[in-house]
């Protein structure tokens, strides 16, 4: 492999689903609360870091927050497998197609850059019948930071991959201005996609290399991988 794309989840790979009633009903669970979930945006954040903000103004101590995180996970994780069943990921437009093409590349390796944890990417990516396209990610249980996670998934790479892999042959793909500057943090190549909560003149000010509608243009974006 030479080169690398890494891919966000939501809003770029997949939509709807029930991750956020899930997220609730595990802080209600774990903390009593949802905190200020009107005022609290989840895209393009880490799980741990949206629990955090929704717990802002709250009296509980950074301690006590961190000690409860396995808890908050099983419960949000028990939630999403249960309610997964009822309410699956929808795969967006393009994402079977340029996936299928890339599998039989041998030039780019595919991987994940989400903000999720890993076992509910791991969840969201069966439910959606996308599970077998990724076999390397890093995720928000990697780091609570999410500017991190593009180094963490660029080292996996390389120790899977190819030692030699450089951030100018990296792609990152994602559908928010935070996926953006994961990118940009390792000097990668980023490919928007307006399929999320922002439009492309949006994505195209928060600095994307190049800004798509959708993934249904695979030709324009496969070459823009390989290039």
């Amino acid at each position: 492999m030479r080169r690398v794309a890494f891919f966000d989840i939501d809003g770029t790979l997949m939509t709807g689903g029930p991750a956020k009633n899930a997220f609730c009903g595990a802080m209600i669970d774990t903390f009593g609360t949802v905190g200020n979930v009107e005022e609290v945006s989840f895209g393009g954040k880490t799980d741990p870091q949206i629990a955090r903000e929704l717990l802002v103004g709250i009296d509980y101590s950074v301690d006590l927050i961190e000690e409860r995180f396995p808890s908050l996970w099983h419960s949000y994780t028990e939630r999403l497998a249960d309610e997964l069943t009822q309410c699956p990921m929808q795969v967006l437009p393009g994402v079977h197609e340029l996936l299928n093409i890339l599998k039989r590349m041998d030039d780019i390796g595919v991987g994940l850059l989400t903000g999720n944890i890993a076992r509910g990417a791991q969840l969201k990516l069966d439910s959606a019948g996308l599970t077998e396209h990724f076999v390397l990610g890093s995720y928000g249980s990697d780091h609570e930071e999410r500017e991190q996670l593009s180094r963490i998934a660029l080292q996996r790479a390389r120790d899977m991959w190819n030692p030699a892999l450089c951030p100018e042959n990296t792609v990152v793909i994602g559908d928010t201005p935070r996926d953006v500057d994961c990118g940009l943090a390792i000097g990668a190549r980023t490919l928007a996609v307006a399929t999320g909560s922002f439009s492309s003149s949006q994505l195209a000010k928060a600095g994307a290399n190049r800004v798509v509608i959708d993934l249904t243009d695979t030709d324009e974006i496969v070459s823009y991988l390989a290039s």
